[in-house]
């Protein structure tokens, strides 16, 4: 095996390597000559550097009864997938040079991934044009909101549909749906917080009068953030969305106010220290409220069974596209939908999580230890998607 540190580094194989394990002739080529890229921004075939090729039934390595047909398919990558998620293997059939993808503790039902390695490098490429904007994605830079992302997941669409005749595997599919959708707002150059939001996409998304925005008599003297002030007098919040409500029939309260006057049993000294300073916009579920730090326009959640803060969004403007996110999710294609989250629905959350982050990392920043809507997404069971 070699690698080459020019541009991109590449992983190739020697045709002793590859012996009788590949006799797909593309394949045993691609292998062979250019080789595999070690990573790319969807995907590692890194495990190739680090064990070779190896079967199924040598990589599970358990005392798992794998039919026939799948012991001899070969390990050759991992999907990367957000931090605290399991890793789906890539396998690769020698004989057919189809892809699938699978969970080592449980590789017993492979789900479909790419007709051919040569198909699969071409997915991966046309995706990171999407994320970078360029290729034949450059013509969408600069542009933002529903339509630029209905543009964006139709081209992306089209592009898998060729090396598949229409049929898209579900991985592929969750990324032609989802990953277009942080398209919807752009960088905060005119809010002066993270993301600029297009004028009434909310109520585009949950409807006319479904939206609050709040007056200056509503916000407590503690709210002294004045892009937050503009944020929800301006473009507001859904009164409901998701597990959100909002607070809309009084003046939104501190979290001090909130608590003495619903919970005047809540000891006191749980609170926050600067509790004054928080105000509840509404809440989650589970006891959690949500709010907002008046000074810097940071969004928390307060637990107050746990009487602990969690941090939940960059600022309102990051808060408002995560509960666009997840409605619009389960609006897409209700065909569509039920199919990923039906057969793939751990890729569907990977890539709603990649989504989230890509606009606003707060679920992956080394400080935090718990976030509301990873978790949420992550809960099947829940059936949030």
């Amino acid at each position: 095996m070699s690698t080459t540190d020019a541009g991109a580094p590449a992983i190739t194989l020697t045709e002793a390597e590859v012996d009788h394990y590949v006799t797909h002739a593309p394949t045993r080529g691609l292998l062979t000559g250019p080789g595999l890229p070690a990573d790319t921004g969807l995907l590692t075939f890194s495990p190739l550097r680090a064990h070779g090729l190896r079967t199924l039934a040598d990589a599970a390595d358990g005392p798992l009864h794998l039919a026939e047909e799948l012991r001899g398919r070969l390990v050759i990558g991992e999907l990367l997938t957000p931090a605290g998620m399991d890793r789906e293997s890539i396998l690769l059939d020698g004989g057919t040079g189809e892809l699938t993808t699978a969970h080592l503790l449980d590789p017993s039902a492979p789900r479909p991934f790419a007709p051919s390695l040569h198909t699969l490098l071409r997915f991966a490429a046309v995706t990171e044009e999407l994320a970078g904007l360029r290729g034949r994605f450059a013509s969408l830079a600069g542009q933002y909101g529903p339509g630029t992302v209905t543009e964006a997941s139709r081209r992306l669409l089209a592009l898998f549909e060729e090396g598949t005749d229409g049929r898209v595997p579900p991985y592929w599919k969750a990324a032609a749906l989802i990953r277009p959708l942080s398209l919807v707002a752009g960088p905060g150059t005119a809010s002066g917080l993270t993301l600029d939001l297009p004028a009434r996409v909310l109520d585009q998304e949950f409807g006319h009068g479904r939206v609050a925005r709040f007056e200056e008599v509503d916000f407590p003297g503690t709210l002294t953030h004045e892009p937050t002030r503009r944020f929800l007098r301006e473009t507001g919040l859904p009164e409901e969305a998701v597990c959100f409500h909002a607070d809309t029939d009084v003046s939104l309260p501190t979290l001090r106010e909130y608590v003495l006057e619903e919970h005047p049993d809540y000891p006191a000294e749980e609170l926050p220290a600067h509790c004054d300073h928080l105000i509840r916009l509404g809440h989650l579920l589970q006891d959690n409220s949500l709010v907002v730090d008046g000074r810097t326009g940071a969004v928390l959640t307060f637990s107050e069974p746990e009487a602990t803060l969690y941090p939940l969004n960059t600022d309102v403007s990051t808060l408002a596209f995560t509960l666009w996110l997840i409605h619009h999710e389960r609006t897409i294609d209700a065909h569509l939908g039920r199919e990923l989250a039906t057969h793939a629905y751990d890729q569907l959350v990977a890539a709603m999580v990649h989504t989230l982050n890509t606009l606003d990392p707060t679920g992956a920043l080394p400080n935090t230890t718990w976030h509301y809507w990873t978790e949420l997404l992550r809960d099947e069971s829940g059936g949030v998607l």
